[in-house]
């Protein structure tokens, strides 16, 4: 039909065969099978004419209308490809969407007025395909898996303690971290620095990183943190770091997606904008204070 409709539009097999991307020959082969099939002459045609028959006219009312709405249908869905449009669904961990998805966000809404967000926080593996989520940040070694993955930096971990905390009980050795009054994620963790490994077990136990943030500065205990909670209160002289200014470990950040393949705008525009979040991440600066 797609092919009947741009014969009678252009005039000729060889202007539609050329628009389509064909020989002209199987043009009219597929012309004349079309006719086969319906039982019906659409087309009068010699060497230099073609002309609609009574039932061709008819035929080609309807075709012409159909092919009008595949066009329409291919501009707006090649649209999506260059212009984000839709509902873009993002997730991230709590703690990072709270922090560095915000800006991000405002600034993609502001510049692109026909995409929608929405954002589901959560502090565990979330499936793409089976949840419907466009993109999630991920912070980690990841497993092997068939998403796509955009490397958006690393978040580094410091070892950190409030100034009444170490005036109280001194600095701490790398060696007698087991003795230390700590704060941490679970009730018993392993430390390492300096190639030197530790059994914590915590007098305080938190499942939020920024609870864990706060009872360090408040002077509970000594607490592994990475830089995006703990940068702040280091710079502003709530937390000072320990064991050196270096950062002790690092954990990369991710971008997962379905797939690199056909990625439609609003994903690809949105991760390049992710690429903001990678300074927050960056090791800190105790000499910028």
């Amino acid at each position: 039909m797609l092919l009947f409709a741009a014969v009678v539009r252009e005039g000729s097999f060889t202007a539609a065969a050329r628009q389509l991307g064909i020989t002209k020959q199987t043009a009219s082969e597929r012309i004349a099978k079309l006719e086969g099939r319906l039982g019906v002459r659409l087309l009068e045609r010699n060497t230099r004419h073609i002309r609609l028959t009574d039932v061709g006219c008819t035929y080609h009312d309807r075709c012409s209308s159909i092919a009008t709405q595949i066009e329409e249908a291919n501009n707006e869905v090649q649209h999506c490809q260059s212009e984000p449009v839709g509902l873009l669904r993002v997730s991230a961990p709590v703690l990072y969407g709270r922090r560095f998805l915000m800006p991000v966000i405002t600034d993609f809404l502001r510049r692109y007025s026909k995409v929608r967000v929405e954002v589901v926080l959560a502090d565990r593996r979330v499936h793409l395909l089976e949840e419907g989520i466009d993109l999630t940040i991920r912070i980690g070694p990841l497993e092997d898996s068939s998403l796509a993955a955009r490397k958006l930096g690393e978040g580094w971990m410091y070892y950190v303690a409030s100034p009444a905390f170490l005036s109280t009980h001194g600095i701490p050795h790398a060696k007698s971290l087991a003795t230390v009054r700590c704060v941490g994620m679970s009730s018993s963790e392993m430390w390492e620095i300096g190639g030197v490994k530790s059994k914590i077990e915590p007098i305080l136990v938190v499942n939020d990183l920024e609870m864990a943030c706060d009872a360090a500065t408040a002077g509970l205990g000594l607490a592994r943190l990475p830089s995006l909670v703990c940068r702040d209160a280091v710079l502003d002289g709530r937390l000072r770091i320990l064991f050196g200014s270096e950062p002790t470990s690092r954990r990369p950040v991710y971008a997962l997606y379905p797939s690199r393949q056909y990625l439609p705008a609003k994903v690809r525009i949105f991760l390049d904008s992710l690429e903001t979040l990678v300074a927050p991440m960056s090791p800190i600066d105790v000499f910028a204070k």
